[in-house]
């Protein structure tokens, strides 16, 4: 099975940036912001201000591996940790 990676243009922090992910993790990241209620943009903001040195695709990778391992072992989602940022 191969997925394509695709290249997107993102706002983290007022700044555009390019972020290259396989399709699928576009996909469940755009499923978590929807079901937060934020932009995508505001979730990949709180990636990136929790990320420790790792390239911003790397850290939502992880990110979204976490959120799905949560789902799996039966535990809530991690909530956003700040949500003014919805605002």
């Amino acid at each position: 099975m191969t997925s394509a990676i695709i290249k997107r243009s993102v706002v983290v922090n007022g700044h555009k940036t390019s972020v290259s992910l396989e399709n699928e993790f576009w996909e469940a990241l755009r499923d978590m912001a929807e079901a937060q209620k934020v932009k995508l943009s505001v979730l990949v903001q709180q990636i990136e201000r929790g990320r420790n040195n790792a390239n911003l695709s790397s850290a939502i990778r992880v990110f979204v591996f976490e959120h799905y391992r949560r789902v799996f072992d039966g535990v809530a989602p991690r909530p956003m940790a700040d949500k003014t940022l919805a605002a």
